[in-house]
């Protein structure tokens, strides 16, 4: 992941580690970017999504690993680091991933951000986020 991440062609979670038909949720993120449903899917939103958020990562930081009483599920805990492109800001925030892993694949991905740390960091208002009061899908 810290590859992918930190590398040309960012991914975050990295091709192939990811099942056809992954689900990945990030349920504090604005209506519209809470779910997709697909590798490919995935992708593309992450490839596009990258190419307007001005940050560039430059540390991944694991946090702890840990392992649940379900033998494919796990949770990590992680911080990000980089520079806010347009500012030259440096900052960090505090992720944590609840994976299940099913023969070596990532089948399901729901990441926990720190979306005010990320707001603070990009200058971002409510309605940059999707408005205030915002729907929850």
């Amino acid at each position: 992941m810290q590859e992918a991440l930190l590398g040309e062609g960012a991914t975050l979670l990295p091709a192939e580690l990811l099942a056809e038909d992954v689900v990945v949720e990030t349920p504090f993120s604005p209506p519209g970017m809470r779910r997709h449903e697909g590798r490919e899917a995935w992708l593309a939103f992450y490839r596009a999504r990258s190419a307007v958020l001005p940050v560039r990562f430059e540390q991944f930081r694991e946090l702890a690993t840990h392992q649940t009483g379900d033998p494919e599920v796990l949770v990590v805990e992680y911080e990000l680091a980089g520079t806010v492109t347009t500012s030259g800001q440096r900052a960090s925030a505090t992720l944590i991933g609840v994976l299940r892993v099913r023969d070596g694949r990532i089948q399901h991905w729901r990441e926990y951000q720190d979306v005010l740390a990320i707001s603070e960091a990009l200058k971002l208002t409510p309605e940059d986020l999707g408005g205030a009061g915002a729907s929850s899908l």
